[in-house]
């Protein structure tokens, strides 16, 4: 008996015509391990910008990447992967062909080998030392976690009070210090968090280990605390989103697994 013809509405999963193209994946590719500008995605892709900036455009509107004006040159802007929306949508596309397609849950977080990770800001004020604080706690203390900026400054009153109302983190026995300070210190990741620091930070970093680029922007604009309180929040929500899929990444790389 011949089996009975497919429905006429099937069509491909959104994330298959999205991401099907072999130049969007390779820029998806890219993005998933750092946020960068075009030019630096033009010259890893090896094709002209105009046909980069093209698919980029798509992969915007499919609302796979994002796109945000560095805060350190104007002129330069920084594409980051939604990561979060390319897990549900692959997963989603497998469960189109098959139920027990639909992606697995990463490898428990307790699995995570030992490692070293250092975070960078400017005024190792905000960013670096929530996302430090965060990273520590969410891997048990697996991964030793660090952060430094390049004009160290008191934590923020606001950093300290998000961390501990939210995540119940202390942040207040931190010390803020200079990145040179671990210049010369192995690291299994070195994550920028601020475009000011990625766009100066010094050549030995880039040797030391594999770098990465989070453009997330400086929640402490200048305004009274009581203004810049919501910014603070969503600065630790998109950390901690991004930290998630940091210690997944992680958790693959411990010994039982494949390197």
């Amino acid at each position: 008996m011949k089996p009975p013809p497919l429905p006429l509405d099937v069509s491909p999963p959104e994330f298959l015509r999205l991401a099907g193209h072999p130049l969007r994946w390779k820029l998806l590719h890219e993005l998933a391990r750092s946020d960068l500008s075009v030019q630096e995605l033009t010259a890893r892709a090896g094709e002209p910008q105009n046909l980069v900036s093209y698919h980029l455009g798509k992969l915007r509107d499919g609302a796979l990447v994002s796109a945000r004006r560095s805060s350190a040159d104007r002129r330069d802007t920084y594409y980051g992967l939604n990561l979060a929306r390319v897990g549900a949508l692959l997963s989603e596309t497998g469960g189109a062909l098959h139920p027990g397609l639909r992606l697995v849950a990463p490898a428990p977080l307790e699995e995570i080998a030992p490692a070293r990770v250092l975070f960078l800001c400017t005024g190792n004020s905000a960013r670096s030392p929530m996302a430090q604080a965060l990273t520590q706690a969410r891997s048990g203390g697996a991964i030793a976690a660090f952060s430094a900026g390049s004009e160290p400054k008191p934590v923020h009153p606001n950093a300290e009070r998000v961390m501990r109302e939210d995540y119940g983190l202390d942040l207040s026995q931190h010390t803020p210090r200079h990145l040179e300070v671990f210049a010369e210190q192995p690291f299994e990741w070195v994550i920028s968090l601020c475009d000011r620091v990625r766009e100066a930070c010094p050549d030995n970093f880039a040797n030391a280990a594999p770098r990465a680029h989070w453009s997330i922007p400086n929640p402490a604009t200048g305004a009274r605390d009581d203004e810049t309180y919501a910014l603070f929040k969503e600065t630790a929500a998109a950390l901690s989103a991004r930290i998630d899929f940091l210690l997944a990444k992680l958790a693959e790389k411990t010994p039982a697994a494949e390197q």
